[in-house]
């Protein structure tokens, strides 16, 4: 096929990346969170008697294992912050507010986290500020749900005195019913803009069609196209139409139903050659038992009334590609 000639149309979509993100807690940040929860804030001693707010469980200078956990003041001194005047789904306040780091009392790091204030000519490095506790806690950061100007202290106080009450205090560690692990929500929303190559290769699909393109030096052509080749470093212009048929190269068996995908486990995803293709893509197999998939599998899409893409493959009922046809596209 010759040079594909003019712009194609500019593409661009919504696009939404979310997921809950779960992982357990070590004794260190399982204290802190519970400690949130009980409106205490933990810090950890380092070995050279620095504390450490939100604390670590690991010496940032020696790299040992550190364990002797803290009690530090609620209150505590902003040390730097930028305004936010437009606060973002998620945040910690929805109207606008500061980032803030501050160095709660005792401590000797600061903590990141939101500044209610009346505006920008309010907020100043080095005033004093105080934690404002959310109603409900149930040990995550945001158990704090914000700092406020706080009036008890004078400016510029960060480090307490050895008579001080805001010295911090040891701590044992011990609650009722510690927090184990958290699960905590991931979500990016942006606008997906595929660029000329892939614009081509989406409105191909659109009328049922598979394209790739080739380098011109090497002579492979890839699936989706790229817009270059990975191997050679050029611009790849001529459209190459493959499949629609292909071979099944590797695959694997999903066991784990995921949220809002209407497809009964276990199922099979697979890469797939299509023929005339030198790059596998990835694609969901069907019509077919998925203890019975393998390797080497001729196969072809199954296209849904109204759909821009092939919903799945299907075995064709031919014999099986020979290894050594795709084992390059492993």
């Amino acid at each position: 096929m010759p040079p594909i000639s003019g712009t194609p149309e500019a593409l661009s979509a919504p696009l939404v990346v979310e997921f809950p993100f779960t992982r357990s807690l070590g004794p260190v940040q399982s204290a802190f969170l519970t400690g949130l929860r009980e409106r205490t804030v933990l810090g950890v001693r380092t070995t050279d008697g620095r504390v450490l707010v939100p604390p670590v469980e690991y010496d940032p200078v020696t790299a040992g294992e550190i364990r002797d956990l803290v009690e530090v003041g609620t209150t505590g001194t902003v040390t730097t912050w930028a305004w936010n005047p437009a606060p973002r789904r998620g945040q910690p306040l929805d109207t606008p507010f500061a980032w803030v780091l501050v160095r709660l009392d005792g401590a000797d790091t600061a903590l990141l986290h939101a500044l209610d204030a009346a505006g920008p000519d309010a907020v100043h490095t080095g005033m004093r500020v105080r934690v404002r506790w959310a109603g409900e806690r149930t040990g995550v950061i945001t158990d704090i749900a914000c700092f406020e100007p706080y009036e008890g202290g004078a400016d510029g106080e960060t480090a307490p005195r050895s008579d001080d009450p805001r010295e911090p205090a040891p701590h044992s560690d011990e609650f009722a019913d510690p927090v184990t692990g958290i699960t905590a929500p991931a979500r990016l929303d942006y606008t997906y803009a595929p660029g000329r190559a892939q614009s081509r290769y989406l409105a191909a699909l659109a009328e049922r069609r598979t394209v790739g393109e080739r380098c011109p030096s090497c002579r492979k052509v890839y699936v989706p196209p790229r817009g270059a080749c990975p191997t050679c470093g050029v611009a790849t212009r001529d459209q190459v139409e493959v499949g629609p048929r292909g071979t099944v190269t590797t695959f694997c068996i999903v066991n784990i139903k995921a949220k809002n995908l209407d497809i009964e486990v276990p199922y099979v995803y697979a890469h797939i050659a299509l023929d005339g293709a030198d790059l596998a893509l990835h694609a969901r197999i069907g019509g077919i038992p998925y203890d019975r998939v393998r390797m080497g599998l001729r196969v072809e899409p199954v296209w849904r009334d109204g759909s821009r893409y092939p919903d799945h493959y299907r075995p064709t009922g031919e014999p099986d590609a020979d290894y050594d046809s795709y084992k390059g596209l492993i």
